[in-house]
């Protein structure tokens, strides 16, 4: 871990005034504890193989998301690592995970990983999306804001779990016990929230300039530590981070527009907290953050088991800054795997009983420029006249409707309200006609035939596109037409700073995911066909006696003999 990282683990989780946590005899010397309200688990039938997993429920869930963190980027690292990722790489690894939906961003992704349920059953269809009916001049509805709040709107807004319509385990295991403590920290509000759900004890984000909470709640002695910490990182120059041996290959310059990138080392002036938000730095602020909250809280000391959701986002911002190759990820991915490693290495120290779970809310692939030098000339960036703004107007005045026609941030698309009833299906079949034409269109789907399409039940690498779609599908505030680009067609039109890299499609190098399970005590193993985060909470409920019923995930059995994790 890099001393400016270690030193803000030091100024929050062991600050004078924190305590840390009387010592707890390990899962195995320890009689079964069986929290208050909670169902037992299932004893094995007689005669039945014993599971070789740890058979008592852990006292602390870690829920790990790293934003972006895509399954060909970790498989590209995966030998590298020496700190927390090689210790998980001990545990049950599954390289293939699958975010089976077709709105490959962050806010659907954080809102699969703690809910077990896919996108069309959180309701969060998209980081953003139109809502005509809402009571605002900006019709575009943040996912996790609050539009309610006079004199927001979708850039200025109350962060809030309003849009998510599902309980998250944290949620589930307060229902069943409510000594169980849950806290969510993230450096995005949409992760923490989305991950950490409706009943947080705690739930702290970077909001852009500090660490933050949801409005009306109060700043405890811990939170306020961080927050200082964390202020006096940001205000600090940053030197130059070592380019580990291994990223030299990685450091080649290419130019992005009017940008040279790809030999960057995360220099940061004083007080640049944009530059802060896209480094390593943030990360190592975020898992110091929640180590101090196991610290203070005495997580995983309780009457019940508790939970801990961190969000780690530097990999995503990174990625959106300097795209997936290059020194900058080569630096970020090392940095990423000490500051877990460091983080874990806490809550060892503590003696604390934990089951930590890694996963992504999304994956992506390498910047446009970079693509096309390396071998891949059909890369493109999505032609600006595929944009509602332009096609809408063309619409209308074929059809002879005046004023707005079709509205939409991106794939989503709606036909304006003031369009009249008699005419809208002849706007969605010249739409549809107009975007099938286009060079650059995989696929348009309208509201009628993703309705029209089951909920798919197989390996979630052979969904077609309208099963993808129909996985992130919301009557309610999903668009009336769907338009996905062929592969390798970035919708960002132009590269910028702060901007050459994206995600969001529906294939699979935005889709597939890491997903990594790990206690101290498990016989670990690799499973390499595809599992979806959806089964992430089915198996954590398996593990700590919590039963879940009607989620869209499985239980995961985790033990690679014959006994059976899901049958505790």
């Amino acid at each position: 871990m890099k001393p400016y990282l270690a030193a803000v683990l030091a100024s929050i989780a062991l600050a004078p005034a924190a305590t840390a946590p009387a010592a707890v005899a390990p899962a195995q010397d320890r009689a079964p504890q069986t929290p208050t309200s909670q169902t037992a688990p299932t004893p094995p039938p007689p005669g039945a193989p014993q599971a070789t997993a740890p058979r008592t429920p852990p006292r602390l869930v870690v829920a790990i998301s790293i934003d972006q963190l895509s399954a060909d980027l970790f498989a590209q690292y995966r030998d590298k690592f020496t700190g927390g990722f090689k210790r998980l790489l001990t545990g049950a690894v599954f390289p293939s995970g699958y975010q089976g939906h077709a709105a490959t961003e962050t806010c659907p992704g954080h809102s699969t990983i703690l809910t077990g349920m896919r996108p069309a059953h959180t309701g969060i269809i998209a980081n953003t999306w139109l809502d005509q009916r809402v009571g605002r001049a900006d019709k575009l509805v943040y996912c996790a804001e609050d539009e309610r709040v006079p004199g927001s709107n979708h850039d200025s807004y109350t962060p809030s779990d309003l849009h998510l319509k599902v309980p998250t385990l944290g949620d589930m295991m307060k229902r069943a016990n409510p000594k169980s403590r849950v806290v969510s920290v993230a450096g995005k509000d949409r992760a923490a929230i989305m991950m950490g759900g409706h009943t947080t004890d705690q739930i702290w984000f970077w909001n852009g300039k500090e660490l933050a909470t949801l409005a009306g709640r109060p700043t405890p002695p811990v939170a306020q530590r961080a927050k200082d910490a964390i202020a006096s990182l940001v205000a600090k120059p940053q030197a130059a981070l070592d380019l580990p041996a291994f990223c030299q290959g990685q450091s080649k310059p290419i130019r992005v527009g009017e940008q040279m990138l790809g030999t960057g080392r995360f220099e940061r002036a004083a007080g640049d907290a944009r530059a802060f938000r896209a480094s390593p730095a943030i990360d190592g602020a975020v898992f110091a953050t929640a180590a101090a909250f196991v610290q203070d809280m005495k997580l995983g000391q309780g009457q019940a088991t508790d939970l801990i959701a961190v969000g780690a986002s530097a990999t995503d911002y990174v990625g959106h800054a300097f795209g997936t190759q290059g020194s900058e990820m080569c630096i970020q991915m090392a940095e990423l795997d000490q500051s877990l490693g460091a983080f874990l290495d806490k809550l060892d120290e503590w003696k604390i009983d934990y089951e930590v779970v890694l996963t992504a809310d999304h994956g992506a692939h390498d910047m446009t420029e970079r693509q096309i030098a390396r071998a891949m000339p059909m890369e493109a960036h999505v032609d600006p006249t595929l944009a509602a703004k332009v096609v809408g107007p063309a619409i209308g005045q074929a059809l002879g409707i005046a004023g707005p026609v079709l509205l939409g941030p991106e794939s989503d698309l709606y036909i304006a309200n003031d369009v009249p009833a008699a005419k809208r299906p002849a706007v969605i079949a010249e739409a549809v006609k107009r975007y099938r034409a286009m060079p650059q269109v995989a696929a348009v789907l309208t509201r009628a035939e993703i309705e029209a399409t089951p909920m798919p039940r197989t390996p979630p690498e052979t969904w077609t596109l309208a099963e993808r779609a129909r996985a992130s599908y919301d009557a309610d505030r999903s668009g009336d037409l769907l338009v996905l680009l062929k592969p390798r067609v970035s919708t960002i039109v132009a590269p910028g700073p702060g901007y050459v890299e994206t995600h969001g499609s529906p294939w699979d190098y935005d889709r597939r995911v890491p997903i990594l399970f790990w206690r101290a005590g498990m016989d670990g193993f690799e499973q390499p066909l595809s599992v979806e985060t959806v089964d992430i909470v089915p198996t954590l409920a398996a593990s700590i006696g919590l039963p879940v019923a009607g989620l869209d995930g499985r239980c995961l059995d985790l033990d690679p003999g014959l006994g059976d994790t899901c049958r505790r």
